[in-house]
C-alpha cells in the first residue's frame, strides 16, 4: 500500500487512467472536505481474479447516529475508466468491528447503494457519493463494535439487523422476563 500526498498524485497516478485530469480534480475536492481520507495506490483484485494497480480513497467518513459521531472506515476504488464507471466501495472494519449486513452492505463489506448502481458520468461524483454514504450510514450503521472477546475470533459479520434489535435478559429465578421488561437497545 502506498499512501500518496496530493502534491505527488499527478506523478504517481497510473497513465492507464482514461481521464486523469478529472480523477485528480475529484480527489482534490474530496480531500479538501474529508480530512480523514487519503489517496492510496494499491493492487485491487477483481472477482474474476485479475489484479490491477488502482487508486483508492482510503480512510474514514463521518456519520452521526443517535446524536453521536462515528468514523466509518472505507476504501473507494477508482477503476481506470472512472468517472465513466462508478467506484467500487468497501468497508474496512478494524478487528474490533463487525459488519452489519443490510440492503446497503454485503457480508464481505461491499457498499451497495442505488447511487452506485445508477451512476451517470457528469451527474455523479465522489463528493456526492460520500454525502450519500454519510446519510445512509446515519440511518442504518454498517458496523458495530464487537463487545465480546469471543466474537473477535468468529466471523466479523452479523447476518441481519434483527440480530441487533433487542437483548433478552435472564432473571435470577431462571424465568424469562415478560415482554414489558425486555430492553430494546
Amino acid at each position: 500500500m502506498t499512501v500518496t500526498p496530493v502534491r505527488n498524485l499527478r506523478r504517481i497516478l497510473p497513465k492507464t487512467y482514461d481521464h486523469r485530469r478529472k480523477v485528480l480534480s475529484e480527489i482534490s475536492t474530496v480531500l479538501s472536505h474529508h480530512q480523514y481520507l487519503e489517496p492510496v495506490l494499491e493492487r485491487f483484485v477483481f472477482n474474476d481474479g485479475t489484479a490491477k494497480t488502482l487508486i483508492s480513497l482510503t480512510g474514514t467518513v463521518e456519520m452521526f447516529y443517535k446524536g453521536k459521531r462515528y468514523n466509518i472506515p472505507v476504501s473507494l476504488w477508482l477503476k481506470e475508466s472512472y468517472p465513466h464507471t462508478a467506484p467500487i466501495c468497501y468497508l474496512k472494519p478494524t478487528p474490533e468491528m463487525v459488519i452489519v449486513t443490510s440492503r446497503h452492505v454485503s457480508s464481505n463489506g461491499e457498499i451497495l447503494l442505488p447511487y452506485l448502481d445508477e451512476w451517470k458520468h457528469k451527474q455523479c461524483d465522489l463528493h456526492s457519493l460520500i454525502q450519500v454514504m454519510m446519510t445512509v450510514f446515519s440511518e442504518v450503521p454498517p458496523l458495530r463494535m464487537c463487545l465480546d472477546p469471543e466474537d473477535l475470533s468468529s466471523a466479523h459479520t452479523v447476518h441481519s439487523l434483527e440480530e441487533l434489535s433487542h437483548v433478552t435478559l435472564d432473571r435470577e429465578d431462571d424465568l424469562p422476563f415478560s415482554e414489558h421488561n425486555e430492553t430494546v437497545c
